[in-house]
Formats: structure tokens, sequence, C-alpha cells
């Protein structure tokens, strides 16, 4: 009977760390493919839906620059930006290695079957306390994640791919959040065309932010003036 326990009990810690290695490949193979990227320019436009602000659609460039420079420039009107760590830049999610990655199954994204891999960061001191990522493991590419934060809540992002896929940059960010768990300037700032800040969001009620990208600069080089 000892003999038929410690038997189970090998299979199942076999079982646990293959899924736990297979979860840590998973998620190294997409940051890989991200990390092709050293920078880009990207054109689109942006869309901002928070509350009672109905702004109009902007035209919007992104920059980025490893390892973590992001930007982005609108040409006028209300834009409701992240700040604080928090970034509608993909390859933003995976920027560090300091975390466990555990399989938790897989379901079906808009038609695509996708893993879902939640990453627990292994340093107290950091704001996320847990990213749940939903990863097409057939073309390596993150189709959506939800992140909590120990400072601004919850937030989502969703993306879809087409031109750029190769690359896993998407044609499309969904970015959405509940503002109650927003503060400040820390978590978003509203900022208006003048360059001021307005008051705080009302509470328990949700914002959105939705980016559409026509093109994109693959490693073309960017320059540092456009990152600040």
């Amino acid at each position: 009977m000892k003999l038929f326990l410690s038997l189970v009990f090998a299979v199942l810690a076999f079982c646990n760390t293959s899924v736990a290695q297979t979860a840590a490949d998973l998620v190294k193979n997409v940051k890989a493919k991200m990390d092709r990227v050293n920078d880009y320019v990207a054109t689109g436009k942006m869309k901002t839906d928070v509350v009672f602000i109905k702004a109009p659609v902007a035209n919007i460039k992104s920059y980025f620059k490893k390892p973590n420079r992001f930007k982005i420039k609108r040409d006028g009107g209300i834009s409701l930006l992240p700040k604080g760590g928090i970034s509608v830049n993909v390859s933003s999610l995976l920027l560090t290695g300091d975390y466990t990655a555990i399989d938790a199954g897989q379901t079906n994204l808009n038609g695509v079957v996708v893993k879902i891999i939640k990453l627990l960061p292994l340093s107290e001191n950091s704001d996320v306390v847990l990213t749940t990522m939903y990863i097409d493991e057939k073309n390596l590419l993150i189709r959506k994640a939800s992140t909590t934060t120990k400072e601004n809540g919850t937030y989502d992002m969703e993306m879809q791919f087409g031109k750029y896929a190769e690359w896993g940059l998407p044609d499309k960010v969904v970015f959405s959040f509940n503002t109650k768990d927003y503060k400040l300037p820390k978590g978003i700032t509203l900022e208006y065309d003048d360059g001021t800040k307005k008051p705080e969001l009302p509470k328990n009620k949700k914002g959105r932010v939705e980016i559409s990208y026509s093109s994109y600069i693959i490693n073309k080089g960017v320059s540092d003036d456009l990152l600040k």
C-alpha cells in the first residue's frame, strides 16, 4: 500500500511539474516572438469612451522602443491614457521573467481555442497581483489578458490580429477598466487639449479605450525625442 501511494504521489508530482513547464515554455515562446520587435511606429485611430465622455475618434501614432518605452501621441481631442506601469502595449505584459506560469486549462475565445495561463509574480514588491493570459498556442499570440494590481484594480486587454500577426503586433487593442479602482494621477489621467487635468472620474463606472492600427513601421529605429 505504501509503495502504491508513493507511486501515486510521484506521478502527481511529475504531472504538476510537466504542466508548469509547459505553461512556462509557452509563455517563453510567445515572448521570443515578440522580442523580435526592437522598435516600431504605428499609425492608427483611438476611440475613448468613459462614462459621460464621448470623445471623437482621434488620429494617433504609437512609438515603442525596447525594453519598455512606449508613447501614444494624438492629433487632438480628449484622451484617456493608462499610466503607472499599465500599458496598452502588449509587450509590457511579459517585460519581466520574474513570475511563475500556471496552466489553467483552455477555452474558446471568439472562435479561437486558447490556453489559459496565469502568471504569479515572485516579487512581493510587484504592483501586479495576477495576470491571466489567453494565448493562441498555434500562432503564439496573446488574444486577451486580464491583470489585477494592488493600486489600480483590474483591467483587461483584448487583441485582434491581422497583417502584423507574425510580429505579435495587434491590428486592434481594446483596453477596459472600472474607474472606481483607479487613483489619479497614478492610475489614469484625463487630459484635454490645453493640457489641464480634470477631477477624478466618477466611481463604479466602466472605461474603455479602443485603438485600431492601420500600419506599423517595424525595426527601423525610433528617436528618443519621440518617446518624451
